[in-house]
């Protein structure tokens, strides 16, 4: 289920048992028991936890809804810069106010750019939030030419950056070319394992809809293989790692808390 749904059924749960309690019972309550002892009678036990809990509710729904909400990283399609164990912070508020559970947008604050970190519904199941990187926004031109990108006929800079390997399902060791890649003035480092061939890609994004890829280039399940992103699905961009778990070593990652999103 989503969660979500399930803050907001926890609020409107506790907020109606507090308010009547507050407005219809306890004025009996009290009534009846100043009549029959002189003191009033204590709330019942289910009364008190709503009124401890729906303010704390209420405060962790409305930042979770419209301002940061936080995600796990499951895999590693956006390696090297997000690595599985990154807990990272979506702002919620940058690509628009969006109503709670519906995902209904109320206030056009901007949109996705090309480059950015974004979370969003997956459209195969919108209960399972991806993240990827915008590559096209509606109306582009995208080619992926033998492990070249190219925008509206501008081909995107790379420039190698030595080579990388990583563990993927506990032991197996692969490696690959680390790239610098730049998307309109956005720096950031991908991976190209060179044991793949490239092949072509020539598509034109529609309306209302984006194209996004992984880091991980041949590591990645994305817009190449299922479609684009409504916007209807978008959550919002990735700015920050708050914590991060090390999945090879185990134990804190404290060289990657606090890192920035690019």
């Amino acid at each position: 289920m989503d969660f979500s749904l399930v803050m907001l059924i926890a609020l409107v749960a506790t907020g109606l048992i507090w308010a009547g309690d507050h407005f219809m019972l306890a004025p009996r309550r009290r009534t009846s028991a100043q009549a029959e002892t002189g003191k009033p009678d204590r709330e019942p036990l289910v009364v008190e936890y709503a009124r401890a809990f729906f303010p704390v509710i209420l405060l962790v729904f409305v930042l979770r809804s419209f301002l940061v909400e936080p995600f796990r990283i499951p895999s590693g399609s956006m390696m090297p810069g997000l690595l599985p164990g990154d807990f990272i912070l979506v702002n919620k508020y940058t690509y628009g106010l969006r109503l709670p559970v519906v995902n209904q947008k109320m206030i056009n604050v901007g949109s996705p750019r090309h480059g950015d970190v974004m979370v969003f519904r997956f459209p195969g199941d919108p209960s399972i939030n991806y993240i990827k990187r915008v590559i096209g926004l509606p109306g582009d031109r995208i080619v992926y030419r033998d492990k070249q990108l190219i925008i509206n006929d501008q081909p995107m800079p790379q420039t190698p950056a030595g080579d990388y390997s990583y563990t993927e399902s506990g032991d197996h060791l692969l490696f690959a070319h680390r790239l610098q890649e730049q998307i309109d003035g956005v720096n950031h480092e991908i991976l190209i394992n060179a044991g793949t061939t490239g092949g072509v890609l020539e598509f034109t994004v529609p309306e209302g809809q984006y194209f996004v890829m992984g880091d991980n280039r041949d590591r990645s399940n994305d817009s190449r293989y299922w479609g684009t992103v409504p916007e209807a699905n978008v959550v919002g961009r990735a700015f920050l790692i708050w914590f991060s778990w090390d999945m090879v070593k185990g134990g804190v990652a404290w060289n990657r808390i606090g890192n920035t999103i690019h």
